[in-house]
Formats: structure tokens, C-alpha cells, sequence
């Protein structure tokens, strides 16, 4: 980092603290959900469209948090204040009970409105000088390998929480994170001062009233009008709230464009472009965890023996299940429990890791059996990132090097085509199971996370790097919140496809669907370069 601005080591470590806690999380929170025993006994569809629900609303309030930031608070205030939500929320989902659970996950969708935009933001400034500025991508790239560190090392604490003190210390220890976190940003802030000015309100904004007029409120009024919609117009109350509150917010950002200065039109017409077309990928990408955390659950072959079992159990990553007969349901579509006007009345095959199992393989009556925590392989995708990241960059390097790197278009619309490839690793995996009716190695979902790590790299960070490059300073956080905007519709896509897992028969077909929306994403992208790269010379 020694040819980088004095401010990256501290942004990069608390970045890293902060998607510790976030990974640790997410990594454990649909089985939570899931748990018979110790959650709150959910199906797969109930699990799945929280956990998109969720997911999809702390993507959305960075727009609110980077205007916030870009008008009043500035960016590092607005970072400190969202950490300390964040770690409080963290900390309250560990409490066993509905009602912490719910307001814990509030506290987080808040904080993360204000952390996530100005952080990123702040990133960019600090590129903005004539000595930095054609690094930022490489920036952009370096910090998303922080993001991966705190995602990868975060699982291996959460499994070995949960198995030896319960769930509730594994939340804990997502807040502590978020915590440190920000300790490591407020001993930086003199490496930031000077790129933290708050711009105020500019010529031609939309007034802070008008927007609760106009947006907010209408949001709210809609969300609860989609919430009490009889019958289900998306599939679930919960995703017609949403898509529903949704509509003031995207009708905001596309007032940015009919409303902006002429010189400012263009670049902010091509971020929307962009916006609207990686929503396909974070539909996708984001069903790390749901659909691939249950096939890592279900259908992935867990099991351990010799040396690998000592070193698992002795470091607290493996669980023990006990075999029993009844634990194999007759019919397959009981997964785990029957429900009856939301009440459960009758477990079944619990633990369901023996459902799919091949019955030569199955193990004696009572006997135990010790397999690796589900949560684990929530680490394959942030473990690649670590090692492909540098690859990555040195690639760009030496294409600069020879003045034939891609454009920031052209590498986005490339980690489209890329993402979609590993869709149809997962439609391999679905066919040498046998649609689930038999276990796989473990090796198919490796690879299928290192395919889309690949599309993740050319896609994500470059994303962030857009927007700095792109939108106008008066708006940089905002336009900021327009990218998780962006990822937010695409988490509850995400909830929503993952939330039909049990209704496909056929594995492969579920996984064919995911290839094909990346597809029609990537042919989209294609049409709009010449465009995009036009815009991109002319205001960059």
C-alpha cells in the first residue's frame, strides 16, 4: 500500500472489522431461522424471504445515509454513527426473542445506511488528487480485499461460537467486530481530513421537505399498503411491501436525471444504466446465503473422518449428528418440520443432513457422525477473493501496461458474462446428484464460487470506482446509495428466487434460470458499451 494515499490502510482494516461482523451474520442467519431446536423453526420459504427482505432493505437505505452525509453530516460523522448502530444491532439479535431479533435487524439496516455509501465514498476522495487518481481502481480492488478478509475469517469464529456456547454468541461477536471496527476508522481521521467536506445544498436539489414529502413518506405509505394487499401480488407480503416502497425512491433518482444540468445528464443517465443492469448479478450473487448455504446444508457431502475430523473438533468447526431411522422422511417434501396456521406440529427428519444419503452409506442405528458447520462455506467466496484479488489487479497492470485495459464498462459488463458461467457449474453439481437426490463433494461448490469471484472482481469493486469517477461531487455519496440501491433490489430477487428452492424438482432447472437472468444482463450490458464508454471519456 506504500504507493497508495496514508488513508487505505485505515479505510481497508475498517472495512474489514465491519463485513466481519455483517458476514458473521449473514453466514448463520437462515439457519438460525431454520433451527427447530434453537431458532425459530422456519421453513426454507419463510427463511428465505426474511433473509431477502432483509438483506434488501440494508442495501437501500444508503441512499437516504448518503445524502444525509453529502447535505448535513459529512462522511466520517456519518460512519461513526452508523458502526455504532450496526454493533448494537448485532448485539440484540443475539437475544433469543422475536422482538430483539426484528429490532436488532432495524438497527442494522440504519447503520448500514449511513456506513456503507460514506465509507466508499470517503475511499474515492481520497484518490481525487492528480498524484492518485489512475489508481483508484486498484484502490477500489485493494479495499474489496479487505472487505473479503473480515468475510472470510468471520465464519470459522461464528461456527465455533454456536457449537460451543449457542447462537446468541455468534451475534455477540458480530458486534464486537463492527465495533473494533471503528476504532480502527476514528484513530485514522486525521488521513482523511480535507475529503470530508459535507457539500451542503446545491443549486437545483430536491429540499430535504420535498423529499419526505415526495419520498419518503410515500414509501412508507406504500410499503404498508403492500404489506396488507390480500393475497400476494410478488409472492409474499413482505416483497410487495418492498417493491411497492421501492417506487418513490427509484422515481427520486430518476428525477436526479430529468432535473440535473445539461453536463450532468450524461454521467448520471450511465450510472443509472449500470444500476439497472447489475441488479440481475446481485440476484445471483446473493443467494450465498440461501439457496448455496442450503445446498451446502443439504446436498453437499459434509461428512468427516480420520485427521480431518481430529482437526475440525479440536478447533470447534464440525458438529455431531446422531443417526436415526426416523430422521429420514418417506416423502421428500418434508424437509424439516409440518406447519399448521404458522404452528409447528409435527418434527420431521431432524437433523436432515441423512435425507439425501445414499443408503450404503448410511451409518448404524444411533451412531454419530461429525460433519463440518453448514456455515463454513460462507468462507469459499471471500477465500477466493484473497487470492484471486492480486491476480486481478496484476492483470489490469499489465494490460495498462500495454494500453489495452478494458474500460470500467467493459469490465463490469465482462463480470456479467463471467458470473453467469457459474450458474451452469451449479447445473453440473444439480446433475452428478441426481437433481439432490444424492450428496456431492463439496469441490462443485468451490468451483462454482471461484467462477463467480472472478465476475464478483471484474464487477463489484469496479462498480464502486464508477460511481467516484462518474458522478457529480455535489452528489458523490448519494449517487453512492444509487449503487446499493441497485444491490438492495437485487438481495430481495434474490430472496424471492432462492424462496421457490422447493418448488423445482429439478435442481438443474432452478440453476438454469439463475444463468439465463445473467444472460439477458450481459447481452444488455454489450448493447449499452459503445455508449457507456463514450460518456465515460468525456467526464472522466
Amino acid at each position: 500500500m506504500k504507493k497508495h494515499p496514508s488513508g487505505l490502510p485505515f479505510l481497508f482494516f475498517s472495512e474489514m472489522w465491519e463485513r466481519f461482523g455483517y458476514y458473521l451474520m449473514i453466514g448463520i442467519f437462515t439457519l438460525y431461522l431454520k433451527d427447530v431446536k434453537d431458532g425459530f423453526a422456519m421453513t426454507e420459504a419463510e427463511a428465505s424471504d426474511l433473509y431477502g427482505t432483509f438483506i434488501a432493505l440494508v442495501f437501500l437505505t444508503p441512499f437516504l445515509g448518503g445524502l444525509i452525509a453529502d447535505r448535513y453530516l459529512g462522511y466520517s460523522r456519518a460512519v461513526v454513527i452508523g458502526g455504532v448502530m450496526m454493533g448494537l444491532g448485532y448485539c440484540l439479535m443475539g437475544i433469543h426473542h422475536i422482538t430483539a431479533l426484528y429490532v436488532g435487524m432495524t438497527l442494522v439496516i440504519a447503520g448500514n445506511g449511513f456506513f456503507k455509501p460514506n465509507i466508499s465514498t470517503l475511499l474515492g476522495n481520497i484518490y481525487s488528487t492528480d498524484e492518485y487518481r489512475e489508481k483508484k481502481d486498484e484502490g477500489y480492488n485493494i479495499f474489496y480485499m479487505g472487505i473479503n478478509i473480515g468475510a472470510f475469517i468471520c465464519n470459522f469464529f461464528g461456527a465455533a461460537l454456536q457449537i460451543m456456547l449457542g447462537w446468541g454468541w455468534a451475534f455477540m461477536a458480530a458486534g464486537i467486530g463492527m465495533f473494533i471496527g471503528l476504532i480502527v476508522f476514528t484513530s485514522g481521521k486525521k488521513h482523511y481530513e480535507g475529503y470530508d467536506q459535507k457539500k451542503g445544498i446545491q443549486d437545483g436539489d430536491m429540499p430535504m421537505s420535498k423529499i419526505i414529502a415526495l419520498i419518503l413518506l410515500p414509501a412508507l405509505v406504500f410499503g404498508v399498503i403492500g404489506w396488507m394487499i390480500p393475497d400476494n401480488i410478488f409472492g409474499s407480503d413482505s416483497t410487495d411491501a418492498f417493491i411497492l416502497s421501492c417506487l418513490p425512491v427509484l422515481y427520486f433518482y430518476a428525477n436526479l436525471y430529468f432535473t440535473a444540468p445539461k453536463e450532468e445528464k450524461a454521467p448520471i443517465g450511465a450510472m443509472l444504466a449500470i444500476f439497472a443492469v447489475v441488479i440481475l448479478f446481485w440476484a445471483v450473487f446473493k443467494q450465498n446465503g440461501s439457496a448455496l448455504n442450503t445446498w451446502a446444508d443439504r446436498y453437499t457431502d459434509r461428512s468427516l473422518t480420520g485427521t480431518s475430523e481430529v482437526v475440525f473438533n479440536s478447533l470447534k468447526q464440525s458438529k455431531q449428528l446422531t443417526y436415526a431411522k426416523d430422521s429420514v422422511p418417506v416423502y421428500d417434501e418434508y424437509f424439516r418440520l409440518q406447519k399448521e396456521n404458522g404452528v409447528v406440529k409435527q418434527e420431521l427428519n431432524y437433523p436432515i443432513y441423512f435425507r439425501n444419503e445414499a443408503k450404503a452409506e448410511l451409518p448404524a442405528e444411533g451412531e454419530k457422525v461429525s460433519v463440518w458447520a453448514t456455515n463454513l462455506s460462507q468462507s469459499i467466496n471471500p477465500g477466493w477473493v484473497i487470492m484471486l484479488t492480486p491476480l486481478v489487479v496484476a492483470f489490469f497492470t499489465w494490460l495498462r501496461g500495454r494500453k489495452k485495459e478494458p474500460s470500467t464498462p467493459a469490465k463490469i459488463a465482462y463480470g456479467l458474462f463471467i458470473s453467469a458461467l457459474s450458474a451452469l457449474v451449479m447445473v453440473a453439481a444439480a446433475k452428478a446428484g441426481s437433481n439432490g437426490q444424492e450428496k456431492v463433494t463439496v469441490w462443485w461448490l468451490i468451483a462454482c464460487y471461484g467462477v463467480i469471484t472472478i465476475g464478483e472482481l471484474f464487477l463489484s469493486p469496479m462498480g464502486l470506482s464508477l460511481v467516484s469517477k462518474l458522478s457529480p461531487p455535489r452528489i458523490t455519496a448519494l449517487m453512492m446509495g444509487g449503487w446499493f440501491l441497485s444491490t438492495s433490489i437485487g438481495n430481495k430477487l434474490s430472496g424471492v428466487l432462492a424462496s421457490m428452492w422447493d418448488k423445482y424438482e429439478q435442481k438443474t432447472d432452478f440453476f438454469i434460470l439463475n444463468c439465463v437472468l445473467l444472460l439477458i444482463a450481459t447481452a444488455i450490458a454489450f448493447s449499452m458499451l459503445k455508449w457507456l464508454n463514450r460518456i465515460f471519456k468525456e467526464h472522466t
